[in-house]
């Protein structure tokens, strides 16, 4: 009887996780506090690997990783894998974007609410003591434009949370064409920047988008007044919002990732900007949990797991494509 194949998990999973595998005959060494020198020194003992955000998983890592089959990350952001390394290695990789899309939606829809009617602004003076309805008055959703940059598993998710609200959806995707089903309206990019009322951004970290959403950039949006930040922070300078809020140019802000989010490592310039935005009631900042609820915990490792059976990494169930 073979042994069977060890996974090493480094980042914090669901409890759930071990027995998902050990049910395909995968057995589960769980360290979530472990360093990355630790992982470099006892990689070679494993055939697989699920990391969320511990460290890069980059040439030094793999080429300890002799024996990986698979590494799987646990949530949908691939910008700290090198996913060519990966391919020459002949190392199946693994994410898991369907298990935290509905969460990830659901948040975006609760930023962009709270920003139009004011919840967080209104909720702190109401707890300070300050009853102030007129400064409160709110916007309304319906009949405003939408538009959604990137429309891959999270900006599909924020277009069908839209769908009650009585509002106009438009889509940019570089890299899809006929993608969008109505009411959701696919559109070239000149007309986006045309249109936008309401910018939420979906789109993964690259050296493309790397900056992408610069001051200049937004104003050349000739409608925008708000902005939804929830995919990388490295793709909005905040030095740019924070010029546009001022300047007026933008009227509100929902960020659930920032440029750093190490808040205690923030240098002179960037605390500056950041203390800055903190202080704008029309700003709304969550720390990047746009995809992390209760629910999307265990459905990550359910699609991890599912996924692994499809590539054939199964032990215990039948497939057809195992390495």
């Amino acid at each position: 009887m073979n042994e069977q194949p060890h996974v090493l998990i480094v980042n914090k999973m669901h409890r759930s996780i071990g027995a998902m595998l050990e049910e395909i005959g995968w057995q589960a060494d769980y360290q979530p506090t472990i360093t990355r020198e630790e992982i470099l020194d006892i990689l070679p003992k494993y055939q697989g690997l699920i990391i969320r955000s511990k460290t890069v998983v980059d040439q030094e890592l793999l080429k300890k990783g002799d024996n990986l089959k698979f590494v799987a990350r646990a949530g949908a952001g691939l910008d700290q894998i090198d996913i060519s390394a990966l391919e020459k290695r002949n190392i199946d990789l693994i994410n898991a974007p369907e298990g935290n899309r509905g969460a990830l939606g659901e948040h975006a829809i609760a930023l962009l609410l709270s920003l139009l009617h004011n919840i967080d602004k209104g909720s702190n003076e109401v707890k300070y003591g300050k009853w102030d309805r007129e400064g409160n008055r709110g916007i309304e959703l319906g009949g405003k434009t939408i538009g959604i940059y990137g429309y891959g598993y999270m900006g599909s998710s924020f277009a069908e949370k839209l769908s009650g609200f009585g509002c106009r959806v438009i889509a940019f995707d570089k890299f899809k064409d006929e993608f969008a089903e109505r009411p959701i309206q696919e559109v070239s990019l000149e007309h986006f920047v045309q249109e936008t009322e309401i910018l939420s951004i979906h789109v993964p970290l690259t050296s493309e988008t790397r900056n992408l959403f610069s001051a200049n950039y937004l104003r050349s949006f000739k409608k925008l007044k708000f902005v939804l930040n929830t995919a990388r922070g490295e793709v909005l300078p905040l030095k740019g919002v924070l010029e546009l809020l001022e300047e007026g140019k933008l009227l509100g802000a929902g960020l659930d990732v920032l440029e750093n989010e190490k808040l205690d490592s923030l240098n002179s310039s960037e605390r500056e900007v950041f203390e800055a935005l903190a202080m704008r009631p029309d700003v709304i900042m969550t720390p990047h949990v746009g995809g992390w609820t209760h629910e999307s915990f265990v459905r990550i490792n359910e699609v991890i797991v599912s996924k692994m059976i499809e590539k054939g990494l199964s032990e215990n169930l039948p497939h057809t494509s195992k390495k």
